[in-house]
């Protein structure tokens, strides 16, 4: 059977077995693709399974004219997708004094390194322009949602969005210049 094929029947009869086949043809690709963004063989097959598994629901939801090119454009975003959680997890265990040292140290140096983490973080954000600040203010410090922020600034969904990223990208310039 053709990959369209195999789609088409999987979607009407929800044989797994189907996108099984599918695995067997493309995990190699899928695996090289993995390997290339995260250089370490393991986690790429972890990866690997994982996609095959959102592609269950994916392909049920999707029409797929040429599986192989669609392949490589959802591997390409769930690895760019799970690059930017490992920056966000190691950036939040940064701010939040995680690291290995500060496990290691004492409850009284732990404190200190954290207000020494915060007032670095509360000088950073001094040298983000308003906009940024303001945005990121009401995003990590006051948890509110883009809609609750652009309500309360007037900002357009995409301009809060861009500020928010651009802020934490400065940030992070910012806070790296300091080590």
């Amino acid at each position: 059977m053709s990959d369209n094929e195999l789609i088409a029947e999987y979607k009407r009869s929800n044989d797994k077995q189907l996108v099984g086949e599918l695995y067997k043809r493309y995990a190699h690709l899928v695996l090289g693709m993995c390997i290339h963004y995260f250089k370490d063989k393991d986690t790429a097959k972890d990866l690997v399974l994982r996609i095959f598994e959102k592609l269950f629901d994916e392909l049920k939801k999707r029409e797929v004219e040429n599986f192989r090119a669609w392949l490589t454009f959802v591997v390409r975003n769930f690895c760019i997708s799970e690059i930017r959680k490992l920056q966000t997890q190691q950036s939040r265990e940064w701010e939040y004094g995680k690291d290995l040292d500060s496990e290691l140290a004492s409850p009284e140096e732990q404190k200190e390194e954290i207000e020494e983490k915060i007032g670095q973080l509360e000088n950073a954000m001094k040298e983000l322009n308003p906009f940024q600040k303001k945005c990121i203010e009401l995003f990590y410090y006051k948890n509110m949602s883009y809609a609750q922020i652009v309500e309360i600034t007037g900002y357009s969904i995409n301009e809060v969005k861009s500020y928010i990223q651009n802020g934490k990208r400065n940030l992070k310039l910012i806070l790296t210049e300091i080590k």
